[in-house]
C-alpha cells in the first residue's frame, strides 16, 4: 500500500492511495498528500469584521470571509459542523473559486467596504495552500488577511503564510491537555502557534466556554497569566456556548461568564464577552 504521511498537524495522518485524512480535507494522490479541499468554497460572505471576532483590528470595517470544508479536530459543539465535519463528496455543488478569482471579487467588493479576505468558517488550515495563494494575491492588491482558525498546526505550516496573514484569531479552547486530547488536539501545538503567530501579526483569541469542560476559573487564571507573558494586550474574546451539533447542554451561564472575564482582566487588559 502506498502510505504517505501528512505534514500539517500533529496528527500526522498516514494516508493509504486514495483515501483521506481525519480531516477530511488532504488525501494521498499517486503517494502525495495534497489538498483535496483547494479552490472549492461552501461559503462566501461579505461579513463585519467583528464576527471572525476581531474586536481591535479594523473595528468597523467588512471582510470577504470564504470557507472551503474539513478540520482536524472533533468538537461536539461544533457552530459550523455543516461544513467543518463535511468531506469532498458532500460538496458536489461547491463553488470552484481559485485564487486570482477570489482576489477579483475581494477587489469588486472594495466598493461596499471590503478591506480583504478572512479564511474561515471551517479550519482553513487544513487547505494552507490555497489560504497561502490566495493571501498572496490579495497582499499585492493592497488589501488585508485574516486567519480564523484553531492553531492545531506544526509550525512550519504557519511560516508559509506569515507574510501575507495581517490578523488572526485563534481559538484556545481551554488549558488543560486532557481537554485537547477530548477534542482531537494538542495544547501544546496550540500554544506554540499563538506564540510565534503573536509575534509576527495581530493575534485575537477566543475561548467558547462550555459548561463542565473549560469553565473552571482557576483554568482562566491560568490561561489568562499564560497570555499576558506573550503581551498583556493580547484581546481575549470569552464567548457562550449554545447547544449545537453533538451536544445538548443548557447555555453557559452569564453569571459564570463575567466571573471568567473578571478573573482574565486580572492579567489582561482587553477582555471581551461574546454571544451574550
Amino acid at each position: 500500500m502506498n502510505e504517505a504521511v501528512c505534514p500539517v498537524c500533529p496528527h500526522h495522518c498516514r494516508i493509504s492511495e486514495g483515501a483521506y485524512g481525519r480531516c477530511g480535507a488532504r488525501k494521498n494522490a499517486e503517494g502525495k498528500v495534497v489538498c483535496a479541499s483547494y479552490g472549492k468554497v461552501t461559503a462566501l460572505a461579505l461579513d463585519p469584521i467583528e464576527k471572525k471576532p476581531l474586536a481591535f483590528f479594523h473595528p468597523g470595517s467588512r471582510i470577504l470571509s470564504v470557507g472551503s470544508f474539513g478540520c482536524n479536530m472533533s468538537c461536539p459543539f461544533c457552530q459550523n459542523y455543516e461544513i467543518s465535519r463535511g468531506r469532498e463528496a458532500d460538496f458536489p455543488q461547491a463553488y470552484e473559486i481559485l485564487p486570482e478569482q477570489l482576489c477579483r471579487i475581494a477587489l469588486e467588493e472594495c466598493a461596499r467596504g471590503n478591506i480583504g479576505a478572512a479564511f474561515t468558517y471551517n479550519e482553513a488550515l487544513t487547505g494552507y495552500e490555497y489560504v497561502r495563494d490566495a493571501a498572496k494575491l490579495v497582499h499585492e492588491e493592497g488589501m488585508r488577511n485574516v486567519l480564523v482558525t484553531n492553531g492545531m498546526a506544526e509550525l512550519p505550516v504557519l511560516e508559509e503564510l506569515l507574510p501575507y496573514i495581517d490578523a488572526m484569531n485563534i481559538d484556545l479552547k481551554g488549558f488543560r491537555p486532557e481537554i485537547y486530547r477530548q477534542l482531537g488536539g494538542d495544547l501544546e501545538t496550540v500554544k506554540a502557534f499563538i506564540v510565534r503567530a503573536a509575534s509576527a501579526c495581530h493575534v485575537e483569541l477566543t475561548s467558547l466556554i462550555v459548561p463542565g469542560l473549560n469553565d473552571d476559573p482557576e483554568d482562566m487564571r491560568r490561561q489568562a497569566e499564560w497570555i499576558a507573558e506573550i503581551s498583556p494586550e493580547i484581546p481575549l474574546h470569552i464567548t457562550r456556548y449554545f447547544p449545537r451539533y453533538k451536544m445538548r447542554e443548557p447555555a453557559t451561564d452569564i453569571s459564570l461568564m463575567k466571573t471568567l472575564k473578571t478573573v482574565a482582566e486580572k492579567s489582561l487588559r482587553r477582555v471581551c464577552l461574546g454571544n451574550i
